[in-house]
């Protein structure tokens, strides 16, 4: 069953859901991509005011495709999060609660995902035109000048995503092929040491 949760978010809320959960995420999330984090970063290291509120927000990976007449977004799919592990830490540290993307991400983020009781979500990569239904409404707040990778105030009623790394750090692409695994071996009498087992 889908859980349903609503941003913003905060540690009682992020620390109810687990790995592998699917969940249908609801109200008011940011887009950004590598070179609207590279300017936040930038802001950050010059103590600089950032030009979004990050506090117990999410922000999702993304360069939407230009809306077409009476629709408020193009076709709006995840883009490939490891880009932006070089600058999600700093923004975790200010209070960031939630990331939106697809792929693995290095072991410095998901240390700060603990550390900072955050969590990591997959939306599903191919299902842009899908995904692009459940936003609402979409505005361009800054950045406007990187266009697809401008910064966007998405309003969104039931997106939907998959928890793969959880506050507590468990790692769907970890915990996924080991446990298909066991279930290819069908419970046998035979066990496999899964904590040595690389694929």
């Amino acid at each position: 069953m889908d859980k349903k949760i609503t941003t913003p978010l905060n540690n009682v809320s992020v620390e109810k859901l687990k790995v592998g959960d699917t969940v249908l995420i609801s109200g008011t999330i940011y887009t950004a991509r590598d070179a609207a984090h590279k300017r936040l970063i930038e802001l950050i290291d010059k103590n600089q005011k950032l030009p979004i509120e990050i506090e117990n927000q999410i922000i999702y990976y993304v360069g939407p495709t230009p809306a077409k007449p009476g629709i408020p977004i193009g076709s709006a799919g995840p883009t490939t999060s490891y880009r932006m592990d070089a600058y999600t830490p700093q923004l975790l540290d200010r209070g960031l609660k939630g990331m939106i993307g697809k792929g693995l991400r290095s072991q410095e983020v998901i240390d700060s995902i603990v550390k900072n009781k955050a969590v990591y979500f997959a939306a599903i990569g191919g299902a842009a035109a899908l995904i692009a239904k459940s936003i609402v409404k979409s505005e361009i707040v800054t950045y406007e000048d990187l266009g697809s990778e401008a910064i966007r105030k998405l309003e969104i009623v039931d997106f939907p995503a998959i928890v793969v790394i959880d506050s507590k750090g468990n790692n769907l692409y970890d915990m996924g092929p080991k446990e298909y695994l066991q279930f290819l071996i069908k419970g046998g009498s035979e066990k496999i040491d899964l904590d040595n087992f690389s694929i």
